[in-house]
C-alpha cells in the first residue's frame, strides 16, 4: 500500500486581508475550544477567517464571525451554528497584554491564520493598528515592485 504524501504546510485558513488592513505589532498563539463536528469540518477544509475578530469578555478571549461550515453528514440531533463565538485558550499574562492594547484607541485584535499543531487546532492572533489609505497604497506598490524584480531576474537567467 502506497503512503499518502505529507503536505509541508499545516495551515488550515489564513486571513490575508488582516495584513493588508493592519500593522501587526505583536502575535500570539492561541488554542481553540471546538466541538467535534467543527474539528471534522476543519479537517475537510471548511474553515474561513475573513471578517473575523477577537474580543475580550469577562477576562476571556473569544473569536467572533469565524465561519466553520458543518458537513452534510453532521449529526441530526446537534444544531450546528457555523458562526458561533469560540473561546480562545490563552495564558493570563497574554490576556492582560491583549486587554491593555485593546483599551487604547486605534488598536484591534485580529486572527491571522488557523493551523494544525499536532492533533490540535491553533490560531495565530495579532495585536494590530489600522493602516491609513496611503500605507495601503505603499504596500501595493512594494508588492508589485517585488513581482517585477522577480520577473527581471527570471528573464536575465535565461
Amino acid at each position: 500500500m502506497a503512503k499518502k504524501p505529507k503536505t509541508s504546510s499545516n495551515q488550515i485558513a489564513a486571513n490575508k486581508r488582516a495584513r493588508f488592513d493592519y500593522h501587526i505589532d505583536e502575535t500570539f498563539e492561541a488554542g481553540l475550544s471546538l466541538l467535534g463536528w467543527e474539528v471534522k469540518s476543519i479537517r475537510a477544509g471548511k474553515a474561513n477567517l475573513t471578517d473575523t475578530y477577537v474580543v475580550i469578555r469577562k477576562g476571556e478571549a473569544y473569536l467572533l464571525n469565524a465561519q466553520i461550515t458543518p458537513l452534510d453528514s453532521a449529526s441530526t440531533h446537534v444544531i450546528a451554528d457555523p458562526t458561533r463565538s469560540r473561546k480562545l485558550l490563552l495564558h493570563k499574562r497574554e490576556l492582560a497584554v491583549i486587554h491593555g492594547a485593546l483599551s487604547q484607541k486605534g488598536h484591534a485584535c485580529v486572527p491571522l491564520e488557523m493551523y494544525w499543531k499536532g492533533p490540535r487546532v491553533k490560531l495565530n492572533i495579532g495585536l494590530a493598528r489600522g493602516k491609513k489609505q496611503h500605507d495601503k497604497r505603499d504596500t501595493i506598490r512594494d508588492r508589485e515592485w517585488q513581482i517585477e524584480k522577480q520577473r527581471a531576474v527570471r528573464h536575465r537567467v535565461r
